[in-house]
């Protein structure tokens, strides 16, 4: 009887382990790669900042993933969107963000978050970047690992966003970009119990783009500070009109085909054809261009840039922008039986030496001399900040959405929950539409049974199995 227990209780081990999590994720080569699967992961991802720079008031307790209500009503629309990305922007280190985490995580929905903060002390000073590399700002920033570290679906922190904007930014801050990668790298390799990929976010600025990423891809003496992957935040492809040459899709296809590193877009969207058609989604998703991982659409929530997928209405209600729609119907055209198999170690680079000769315009800096880890930070990153707050998944319950939901028509959608997926499965596409016809019933698509049934035995059939192979052990 006792044998009999023990091995329940393994499979009680077993059902809480399968239950809880998205595999960890890690960089091979050009590909994020699933640690257990070994499949290369394609970010089909959305920028997530509700109420803008704005929606961070650490004064007041809260950013965007503080809130369970929010972040469960913003997960549903998330995960039926198709996405298995989220990225954010700005967060409070010293916030419990468990159960924001652990709901986007039991939706599928992987997180890439950024360190930096808009307020003063909070980020690199891209005009004296010297000025803002000391001691307090690396424990904001290593806060901000330790608060996100312990969660599985943390895909990877941007180290810093847009500081190069032009070419006499581009002459100064390029190292300090690469010292603050250094750090973050060797703080997680210290504090962590596995490797979180380190990057940089790009802006489009093409007589700075080609030396940014290849300043921030080498290799220089070992030290850690070069770029685990490099984000590009592209607006180049505007309206149905679009092509992938008048994008200029092609050049950054020819001029990202050599890197060592995973290269995808941050940000993309254009938003100056109303509403936006998302063509660009078929191209980036398409053979021509899977040098690239994928992508972030900008963004969400409709903030005062009118980029938003949603509008977040005063009583917490959501309306859906045609926008949405449009991007799901482009998402689920997706060939992802295609994608999934995708080899990830199709093409693996060794990134180059770091040297001078890699730099096109001479004006943009030619300086590797990293500089010196900031006084007083050596030991931050040897022993550790004091009193982090440490982050971890906890159980998630509720699923019913906390409020209504109305299509882009103004029709409610009916019966929304969240989808409690499987471990180890991300979100993906489902080919369901979200916003009710003008003459439907206004309610939201039923999931596949037969779909539903395979995920269930997916995971269970293991348990049933290793249930029984215990069992025949007594």
């Amino acid at each position: 009887m006792r044998s009999l227990f023990h091995s329940l209780a393994l499979l009680v081990a077993l059902l809480a382990r399968v239950a809880s999590a998205v595999h960890t994720v890690e960089v091979q080569g050009q590909s994020f790669v699933d640690t257990v699967t070994k499949k290369r992961l394609m970010v089909i991802g959305v920028d997530y900042q509700p109420g803008g720079q704005a929606g961070y008031k650490p004064q007041e307790g809260r950013d965007p993933l503080s809130e369970v209500d929010i972040c469960l009503r913003d997960a549903i629309m998330l995960q039926r969107l198709g996405v298995n990305t989220i990225r954010v922007y700005n967060v409070d280190p010293t916030l419990n963000h468990d159960e924001c985490a652990s709901i986007f995580n039991a939706a599928g929905i992987y997180m890439i978050i950024d360190v930096n903060g808009p307020f003063s002390g909070e980020s690199i000073n891209r005009a004296e970047p010297w000025t803002s590399y000391h001691e307090d700002y690396l424990k904001r920033i290593f806060g901000v690992v330790e608060n996100f570290m312990g969660y599985p679906n943390t895909l990877g922190f941007f180290a810093a966003n847009e500081v190069m904007n032009d070419m006499d930014t581009g002459k100064v801050n390029p190292q300090y970009i690469r010292a603050v990668q250094r750090d973050l790298k060797n703080y997680i390799k210290n504090h962590a119990d596995r490797t979180i990929p380190v990057g940089y976010s790009a802006a489009d600025v093409r007589e700075i783009l080609q030396d940014t990423w290849a300043y921030l891809q080498c290799a220089h003496d070992d030290d850690q500070s070069s770029s685990d992957f490099f984000g590009l935040n592209s607006y180049s492809w505007c309206g149905g009109d679009a092509t992938f040459e008048s994008a200029q899709y092609d050049v950054l296809v020819d001029m990202f085909k050599n890197s060592s590193i995973p290269v995808f877009f941050s940000e993309y969207g254009c938003n100056e054809v109303k509403p936006r058609v998302f063509d660009e989604v078929q191209a980036l998703y398409g053979e021509q261009m899977t040098v690239l991982s994928g992508g972030l659409v900008y963004e969400y929530s409709q903030e005062e840039s009118d980029y938003g997928l949603a509008i977040i209405n005063d009583n917490g209600t959501v309306t859906l922008r045609v926008d949405y729609d449009n991007l799901q119907e482009q998402f689920n055209k997706l060939d992802m039986a295609r994608i999934e198999s995708l080899n990830p170690t199709a093409t693996s680079i060794d990134a180059p030496e770091c040297t001078s000769r890699l730099i096109t315009n001479q004006a943009f800096d030619t300086n590797f001399t990293i500089p010196d880890v900031c006084p007083g930070c050596a030991d931050l990153i040897e022993n550790g900040i004091d009193n982090p707050t440490r982050g971890q998944l906890v159980e998630v319950t509720a699923t019913e959405a906390p409020n209504a939901i109305y299509g882009s028509t103004g029709t409610e959608v009916e019966g929304l929950t969240l989808k409690l997926l499987p471990n180890d499965e991300a979100n993906g596409p489902s080919g369901e539409t979200t916003s009710p016809s003008g003459t439907g019933t206004g309610s939201a698509a039923e999931p596949s049974k037969t779909g539903a049934a395979s995920k269930i035995t997916g995971g269970w059939g293991l348990l049933v199995a290793v249930f029984f192979a215990l069992l025949t052990a007594l």
